[in-house]
């Protein structure tokens, strides 16, 4: 009797020791599957990515943005990281993008209008305008100088940030008044050095932008702005450009930050006085001063810049493009571009997705 019961035993334990293997399995199985659904659910199984941003010493929206902090704010449960990087000029930010160093950047309508064209052929967009530039940027003259037109530069040496809006009008200008750029001692530099050189008498005149533009005009005389320019059909404006890449692999975090690109342009028409201080921080003046330079700039809100006039839509590209166009026509003039493309290649490298679908709210 004893065997047949000992044969049952074994039989029983091993029984028992397989539901228990299959016990622990599934235990198992449901611990990694509540863990993973904890990570997904608090985020913290995101992928790290690195926003690299390069701005300019511009008073405008972006100055707030970054001032106030509201981007790194917006991002902070997405396992972002807000990286700023000061440029001094357009043709700076446009080397940068060409090595891969910046995902979202600041630089005028001049400078993009050579980056979405031959020979640079740079893969980026444009999803937001900062600003039109009005008279917050202008072709102004020592009085040490003399000079007191246009006509007056043959001559004499003119500093500007070559590739720039300021220097895109500065050719503009001298066409308009029928003078031959070659006459006239052109001087690549860029804002600071245009303010030492300017303070140490070494050149006549400069076509600039705030701030530095306004301390040269305690001391000179503003010939012609960019908003006169404007009124000829000249209009320059600092646009945002963003890398195609990111553009489609993080069209979330793109959002966020045109959300709070329009909340700085919130913030300026209902509560100048904190815009000015926002400003008048980031970029050292007082905030009396920093709005009154901010005011020499056209602020344009989302639902602006999403219409036909200015980024329009995907499926229906705002007039900017042909602004664009206007601006490369007159560049091959000047052989500062290979060729002139379709207005396509402008419609293409505007887009209004994000400012169509933007916030001011905080």
């Amino acid at each position: 009797m004893s065997r047949p019961t000992t044969r049952v035993g074994v039989r029983a334990l091993i029984a028992l020791g397989l539901l228990a293997i299959v016990a622990l399995v599934v235990a198992a199985c449901g611990s990694s599957d509540s863990s993973s659904s904890s990570a997904a659910g608090s985020g913290s199984s995101a992928e790290p990515v690195t926003l690299r941003i390069g701005y300019q010493a511009i008073p405008n929206g972006d100055s707030i943005v970054r001032q106030n902090q509201w981007l790194e704010t917006a991002l902070k449960d997405q396992n972002v990281t807000v990286e700023w990087t000061k440029f001094e000029s357009g043709g700076d930010v446009n080397t940068a993008f060409l090595a891969g160093d910046l995902d979202i950047g600041l630089a005028g309508s001049s400078p993009v209008t050579k980056g979405l064209t031959e020979p640079l052929n740079i893969p980026y967009q444009v999803p937001w305008i900062f600003d039109v530039i009005g008279t917050a940027e202008s072709l102004v003259v020592s009085n040490k100088s003399g000079i007191t037109d246009i006509k007056g530069l043959e001559g004499k040496k003119i500093g500007a940030p070559f590739g720039s809006t300021a220097h895109f009008s500065l050719l503009a200008a001298l066409a308009q008044a029928g003078v031959n750029p070659t006459t006239v001692d052109i001087i690549d530099l860029e804002p600071p050095d245009i303010q030492a050189a300017w303070e140490r008498g070494d050149i006549d005149g400069a076509y600039v932008w705030l701030p530095v533009l306004a301390d040269l005009r305690t001391t000179g005389k503003v010939l012609i702005t960019s908003a006169d320019l404007a009124k000829a059909g000249k209009t320059t404006a600092d646009l945002a450009v963003v890398s195609n890449d990111f553009a489609t692999n993080h069209s979330d975090i793109v959002q966020t930050w045109v959300d709070q690109e329009n909340r700085a342009v919130a913030l300026f028409n209902t509560d100048p006085a904190a815009a000015g201080k926002a400003i008048g921080d980031a970029l050292g003046l007082t905030p009396e001063e920093a709005l009154s330079q901010a005011k020499e700039l056209i602020w344009l809100d989302a639902t602006q810049q999403s219409s036909a006039e200015y980024l329009g839509t995907p499926d229906a590209p705002g007039a900017f493009a042909a602004n664009l166009l206007d601006a490369a026509t007159f560049l091959k003039t000047q052989d500062a571009i290979d060729a002139v493309p379709g207005i396509e290649v402008f419609q293409q490298g505007l887009n209004g997705t994000w400012a169509a679908k933007a916030t001011s709210g905080s």
